[in-house]
């Protein structure tokens, strides 16, 4: 677990990574809050806060008496949500400085071939 973030943040993303890896398909159940709770040692309160975070983002949906389950569309949903991030955090600061730097998208480009071919 990473210290410097809240866990049940981390629950849920880890959750959305099993999600978009194919690890958790579409109505496929989710293991339940204890079973978090006992495998990361935290309250079962704190595992549920991070299920129900992607429960209210309509990722996971609740079948009473049964448990959590991957919502239809999760998967697509999640990668847009992803992407969005990715180009917010990732590629708009890269543009901005590769702008100051007078490296233009060509060239960027060039070196993003060269970097993914290594």
């Amino acid at each position: 677990m990473d210290e410097s973030r809240p866990i049940f943040i981390q629950i849920a993303e880890q959750i959305e990574d099993s999600i978009i890896d194919g690890e958790l398909a579409e109505e496929a159940q989710v293991p339940s809050t204890n079973e978090y709770a006992a495998f990361y040692r935290i309250n079962p309160a704190t595992a549920g806060k991070g299920v129900n975070l992607l429960v209210d983002e309509g990722v996971l949906y609740k079948k009473r008496g049964i448990g959590m389950f991957v919502a239809k569309g999760a998967r697509s949903a999640l990668l847009e949500k992803r992407r969005k991030k990715f180009l917010a955090e990732f590629i708009r600061p890269l543009l901005s400085e590769a702008a100051r730097l007078d490296i233009s998208a060509e060239q960027l480009v060039d070196q993003i071939r060269k970097e993914s071919s290594k």
